[in-house]
Parts: C-alpha cells; sequence; structure tokens
C-alpha cells in the first residue's frame, strides 16, 4: 500500500485550521469579556481580595491547563475512547455520587454540583456530558443489531439515564440533566432508535420536567420569575436575572457601549460572568458582537457534523457518533443559556462553552474540541493513505 494516496491528498492540511481558529477566537473573546465583566466584582469585594484581576488570572489559568489537558488528548487514538467508555462512564457515575455525599461534595447557593481539588472547584457534571458521548456512541455500536427494538435496545439504556438523570437532578442541575437527556436521546436517534420512541420521549420528557417543578418550591419560583420577571414581587428576586439581563440587550442596540463600558456589571446583573456573560457582550457590543458569536458556534456545530460525516465516509462509526454527539451538546448548550439570557427560558445555571468563566466548563469544553480534532486529523490520514487499524 503506497503511504500517500495521491499528490492532491498528500497536499491536504492534517488539521482543521477552520475550527481550530473558531475555538480560539471564542476562547479569546471569552476571556476579555470575563474580565471586563467581573472587574467590578471583584474590586469591591472582600471576599476576592479587592483584585481587579482575580477572574482574569483563574480563567487564564484554567486556560492553560485546558490546553495542556486538550493536546494530550489530542494525541490520544480515538479507538482508545471507545475501548474505555464504559468504564470512563462508570468513572462519571461514582463522580455523582460523591458530589452527594455532604462531607465530600461541596454545597454552594442551595446546589450540591461541586468537588474541592484544594486549589479549585471541580463540577462533574461537565465531564460526565463528555463521558455520556462517549458512553452512548459506544452503546449504540454494540447494540446497532437491536436499536430497532424497544426492549434490547432502548430500554437497557433507558436504565442508565434515569440513574444518571436522578444523580444530576438532586444536585440539584435541572440544566444539565436536559443537555444530558438531550445528547442521548440524539445519538441513540443517530444509532437507529425509532421515531416511535423519539416522539414518546418527546411528549414524555415536558411532562417529567413539569413534574419536577411542581415538587420544588425553588423551582416553582423561578418558573413564576420567568413568566413575569416585571412583577413588582419578582423584579428584585427571581426576576432579577432575567430584567438585567434583557436591560443590558437594549442598552447595546446594535453597535454597543464599548468594551468595559457595561452597566449591567455594576453589580446590577449577578454572574455577569458565568452564566450571563452573553448579556455583556450584547451591551458593551450590540446586536453585532452577539451575532459574531452566534456565528462562531454555529460554523463550530456546523464543522463538528461535516467531521462527522467524513468519519461515516470512512466507515469510523464510534468517530461520527463521539463528533456528532459533541456537536449536539454544544448546540444544545448554547441554546439554551443564550435563550436564558434573552429572557426566553427560565434560568438554568448553564454556562456559556468557552466563553463562560469557569474551570470545569472550559477545560471539559477544551478536551471535547480537541477530540473532534482528533477524529478530524485520523480522517485527513487516512485520505493521504495513513492508516488507523485500530
Amino acid at each position: 500500500m503506497k503511504l500517500f494516496s495521491s499528490q492532491k491528498n498528500y497536499n491536504l492540511p492534517i488539521y482543521d485550521y477552520g475550527l481550530i481558529w473558531a475555538a480560539l477566537l471564542l476562547i479569546g473573546i471569552g476571556l476579555v469579556m470575563v474580565y471586563s465583566a467581573s472587574i467590578d466584582l471583584a474590586a469591591t469585594s472582600q471576599k476576592y481580595n479587592y483584585e481587579h484581576y482575580y477572574f482574569l488570572v483563574r480563567q487564564s489559568a484554567y486556560l492553560i491547563i485546558a490546553f495542556t489537558c486538550g493536546y494530550i488528548t489530542f494525541l490520544i487514538p480515538v479507538y482508545f475512547w471507545q475501548r474505555w467508555a464504559p468504564y470512563l462512564f462508570l468513572i462519571g457515575v461514582i463522580l455523582l455520587i460523591l458530589v452527594l455525599i455532604p462531607s465530600i461534595g461541596l454545597k454552594i447557593n442551595g446546589s450540591r454540583r461541586w468537588l474541592s481539588l484544594v486549589v479549585a472547584n471541580f463540577q462533574p457534571t461537565e465531564l460526565v456530558k463528555l463521558f455520556t458521548v462517549m458512553y452512548a456512541s459506544d452503546y449504540v455500536l454494540r447494540k446497532s443489531k437491536q436499536m430497532r427494538t424497544i426492549v434490547k435496545g432502548f430500554f437497557p439504556m433507558l436504565g442508565v439515564m434515569i440513574v444518571t438523570g436522578w444523580l444530576v437532578y438532586v444536585e440539584p442541575d435541572l440544566g444539565a440533566l436536559i443537555v444530558i437527556t438531550t445528547i442521548t436521546i440524539g445519538i441513540l436517534f443517530l444509532g437507529g432508535l425509532t421515531l416511535r420512541v423519539i416522539f414518546s420521549l418527546a411528549v414524555l420528557a415536558p411532562i417529567g420536567v413539569w413534574g419536577a417543578i411542581l415538587i420544588s418550591p425553588y423551582k416553582q419560583k423561578r418558573i413564576q420569575g420567568f413568566l413575569e420577571p416585571w412583577a413588582p414581587e419578582n423584579v428584585f428576586d427571581s426576576g432579577l436575572q432575567t430584567t438585567q439581563a434583557q436591560m443590558a440587550f437594549g442598552n447595546g442596540e446594535f453597535f454597543g457601549v464599548g468594551v468595559g463600558n457595561s452597566s449591567a456589571k455594576l453589580l446590577f446583573l449577578p454572574e455577569a460572568h458565568t452564566d450571563f456573560i452573553l448579556a455583556i457582550i450584547g451591551e458593551e457590543f450590540g446586536l453585532f458582537g452577539v451575532s459574531i458569536v452566534i456565528g462562531l458556534f454555529v460554523f463550530l456545530v456546523v464543522r463538528m457534523f461535516g467531521i462527522a460525516k467524513e468519519s461515516i465516509q470512512n466507515n469510523k462509526h464510534f468517530a461520527a457518533l463521539m463528533a456528532q454527539g459533541i456537536a449536539i451538546w454544544f448546540a444544545i448548550q448554547c441554546v439554551i443559556n443564550m435563550a436564558v439570557n434573552l429572557g426566553l427560558f427560565p434560568t438554568k445555571g448553564l454556562t456559556l462553552p468557552l466563553l463562560s468563566f469557569g474551570g470545569s466548563s472550559v477545560l471539559v469544553s477544551v478536551i471535547a474540541i480537541a477530540i473532534v480534532l482528533r477524529i478530524d486529523h485520523e480522517n485527513r490520514r487516512n485520505l493521504r493513505g495513513q492508516y488507523y487499524n485500530k
């Protein structure tokens, strides 16, 4: 076999520079906006030692760690993830259990979602999203001949979803639960799950979410704040983030008020540097800046699906399902976060991938991008005649 199949394929770049630059641009925008959105909070709080650069320094440190882990991840062949997918998912479930143990898991703002790593806190649900992509992709291939049967194809995965979903729900983290459920259903559908089951889940899922809201006074309060954010009893309570975010977008108009000139970040908008960073982008860069961010995410997701298509053409079905799963994950999380910022969804506590402040989110997001780049790299090596046979 020839090492290179043709001169044309030999000249093919071995990396997807479009995907790399899109991710780097989003990370760069995020770093600037994290500093801009957090400077007043950090400078006026004793908790952060009155340091203007408190969040910028930490986000930069998280990015250094993320790039290091991403580079290492890129060096790992895709077949490794398929071989270890069930074990990695099991590790993710164990981490979710550890979070719920009072002496181990950290409770912040009423939610028990973090594990202390001494120098920083880690959120296992972020890692579980990635492990869910791997496990569901591997499951579909192992059960490929049974995917159209409900008992043997769907029910085993449904049991896994129920256990994992319950562990995430009791943290509580309804936003992460929605993302993980969407990832799983999306991969199962791409793997051959019948439309009848998909439609059934589409009907049952809203009923389940509504039931979860009814048994939780806290979630009922959030829904009330979402439905009537401008009501006098909500505007400074459960509707505060929604109203302040809407005012930020309105103040930004088309081209924004300029970087660093946002008024919402002056302690008016809680979590401006995390869940509501898009509102600060909207105020400082206007519709123009928000459109650029949305465009970069759209390019990122579309390119991931394109890489998945190339993997299918190379008969690398696990790699294709992983790329599609990561694309679904980024797409649904971006849509939910942006909808929350615009007041279209109730607040969920979901970050905007690659942009929001947070070590767990940026670390796992960069690792996910690295995996997709590895998938694309192997596709390109196949086109050049360098095959991975495992």
